[in-house]
């Protein structure tokens, strides 16, 4: 594509946003990053793969986040105030693989606070993909061969661990519509319209120099 943007997508879980960012970047000829951004995150800081793994898109243990929703009447013990550490840390070097990729160029970043982290850049548009429950529920059973009330579990589970992680990490509220520039309904549009309506977007955002 012709210009420069970086796209942010934030997802319900099975709303298809992940591979509406794939299409997407597929279609404008420019990288997606999803699981891309946990390994360059382990190589540039030396830190085992696995820690990013295990910490993705999940909320922090420590004390201050026990005190940001709402928990009381625990004290710190080593393990929290560790916890606490090994997390910010993880957030903070994940947060400098971001940042060098949409240095890089133009480009689709799936989750992960990319559009708190690159807030104030010109160059990114952020975008919302939704969809009902029903929806999410049939695509879950589908992609994961399982039962409807596994599958609605699953989803409720891991929405809850993407808006915790969020809103902890920054200072927006994950699905709100005034956090983003954009919010779509892919159950209603479909995959391949999506694609199509985001690129139209993209191509009319870029930033020509």
């Amino acid at each position: 594509m012709e210009g420069r943007i970086v796209i942010c997508i934030g997802r319900q879980f099975g709303s298809g946003g992940r591979e509406i960012g794939k299409g997407l970047a597929q279609k404008l000829g420019i990288p997606c990053y999803d699981k891309e951004i946990l390994k360059k995150a382990a190589e540039d800081s030396g830190i085992l793969p696995e820690l990013f793994e295990k910490a993705d898109e999940k909320p922090t243990n420590s004390l201050l986040y026990s005190l940001s929703t709402g928990a009381h009447g625990h004290l710190m013990t080593f393990n929290s105030y560790n916890d606490y550490l090994t997390n910010d840390r993880l957030f903070a070097f994940q947060s400098d693989a971001i940042r060098h990729m949409a240095e890089e160029g133009a480009c689709v970043i799936i989750g992960r606070c990319a559009d708190y982290i690159l807030r104030g850049r010109k160059d990114m548009l952020s975008v919302y993909i939704h969809a009902s429950m029903e929806l999410r529920i049939q695509r879950i059973c589908r992609l994961r061969n399982i039962e409807e009330d596994a599958a609605r579990s699953l989803i409720k589970k891991t929405d809850r661990s993407r808006a915790n992680y969020y809103n902890f990490y920054s200072d927006n509220d994950w699905g709100a519509a005034e956090t983003y520039d954009l919010s779509v309904d892919a159950g209603r549009l479909g995959v391949p319209r999506c694609v199509e309506l985001l690129a139209g977007v993209a191509e009319h955002l870029a930033v020509r120099e």
